[in-house]
């Protein structure tokens, strides 16, 4: 056998390779199938570490395996999820290591709604589950803002219509601005940067965030998720003006304030100076009639004060005064003098209840008391004594030493 193809026999037949077998099939869909539109729902969904993407394809009946590399994976404006309905456009191929067929996705749109419509839904569902509309979130707006940070295109009409406002307005208020890119590559990473900035500085009392109008594709840089985090994040308040009354963006959720227009936003910006200035003269306009009617009260009162008798004669009242002195001071004696003799009588009743208890007025009427010397103790029974005890007997006056003999 030596010399002999190990793909051929004796009788001339063509014997593949697994690999050969394998390799003939990718040529021959490559060359069938290398750009093809294709239609399913996407199952068993995968975004490996790498950043490639797995999932499969299916209809009814069948199954696609597809992938998606890296490159084309960062590309999307969505997120894939399972049983999302996708057109896909790719080529087909065969992993040789399995001898599979798979489609090789380079571009995909969700079918029935634009891809960036999708993304704006996601990421919105996405944010507002994480509480970054919550309206405890949003920061007031200064009351008196004198230094207003705007970041926006400085070639735009949004900076201009902000300056024309202001400086028609308020003059005298300080506008700073941090010129981005507002659309296309880099814009979203412009206006992020910007944000972070003015918080690193502390130089503005409140930003002003925006554009003027354009499609969804121009004001996609305000529905970017980096955005919408830095606006989150800013210790700054946040008014998001971006495009048109209709057009709305993420930024606009997150954002403490929205403005439908830029001009709005420095509208409500120097309308909130303007209403300072307008309660100051409304306070100033009410304080001057307060003032004026206590005037009128006081005086009314004094008048009053002057017509009293007091101030007509003051000598009488004050010697009224006097008299009615006398009388309290007279009664307040009679007082003290009565409680003093109640007191007196008490005492001398218990003086005599006292003298009565008193153990030696006792004996003075011919009682006697009998203790044995021993240890005192007062002889009340003739059992409490034995023969030969020493007894001594008190009387009115003087004492009785005793000896007790048996008799």
């Amino acid at each position: 056998m030596q010399g002999v193809k190990s793909n051929s026999t004796s009788a001339g037949k063509k014997i593949y390779t697994i690999s050969e077998l394998t390799k003939e099939i990718r040529f021959s869909l490559e060359g069938s199938f290398s750009s093809i539109w294709v239609e399913g729902e996407v199952s068993n969904f995968i975004r490996h570490s790498s950043g490639h993407c797995y999932l499969s394809l299916k209809d009814a009946e069948s199954v696609l395996a597809c992938v998606i590399f890296k490159d084309a994976a960062d590309a999307l404006s969505f997120k894939i999820e399972d049983g999302m309905k996708l057109v896909c456009f790719g080529r087909i191929s065969v992993y040789n290591k399995r001898g599979q067929y798979q489609l090789y996705i380079e571009q995909a749109q969700p079918k029935g709604i634009g891809a960036l419509q999708l993304a704006f839904e996601q990421l919105k569902n996405k944010l507002k589950k994480e509480g970054l509309f919550d309206a405890e979130h949003k920061k007031p707006l200064p009351l008196l803002p004198s230094r207003i940070g705007v970041v926006t295109s400085p070639t735009g009409a949004a900076i201009r219509d902000i300056l024309n406002i202001i400086d028609r307005r308020f003059p005298n208020m300080h506008i700073i601005l941090y010129p981005v890119k507002v659309q296309g590559g880099g814009a979203k990473e412009d206006i992020k940067e910007a944000i972070e900035v003015f918080n690193r500085l502390n130089n503005v009392d409140v930003l002003i965030v925006g554009r003027g109008g354009g499609s969804m594709e121009d004001l996609w840089a305000f529905n970017e998720e980096i955005v919408a985090r830095a606006i989150y994040n800013s210790k700054i308040p946040v008014i998001s003006a971006v495009g048109h009354e209709i057009d709305f963006t993420i930024a606009d959720f997150v954002a403490d304030l929205r403005a439908p227009t830029p001009s709005a936003a420095a509208e409500i910006v120097a309308g909130k100076k303007q209403d300072f200035l307008d309660n100051i003269e409304n306070l100033k306009q009410r304080l001057k009639i307060v003032l004026l009617s206590q005037k009128d009260s006081v005086e009314q009162k004094l008048k009053s004060l002057r017509e009293r008798y007091a101030f007509k004669q003051p000598k009488i009242l004050i010697q009224q005064y006097h008299q009615r002195l006398d009388e309290i001071a007279k009664s307040i004696n009679q007082g003290i003098g009565h409680i003093l003799r109640k007191k007196e009588m008490q005492t001398l009743a218990a003086r005599g209840r006292l003298t009565a208890l008193n153990p030696s007025a006792i004996l003075k009427r011919g009682y006697s008391i009998t203790t044995r010397i021993s240890d005192g103790t007062i002889i009340k029974d003739e059992s409490a004594i034995k023969d030969g005890d020493l007894i001594k007997t008190k009387l009115a006056k003087g004492s009785i030493i005793s000896k007790v003999t048996d008799g």
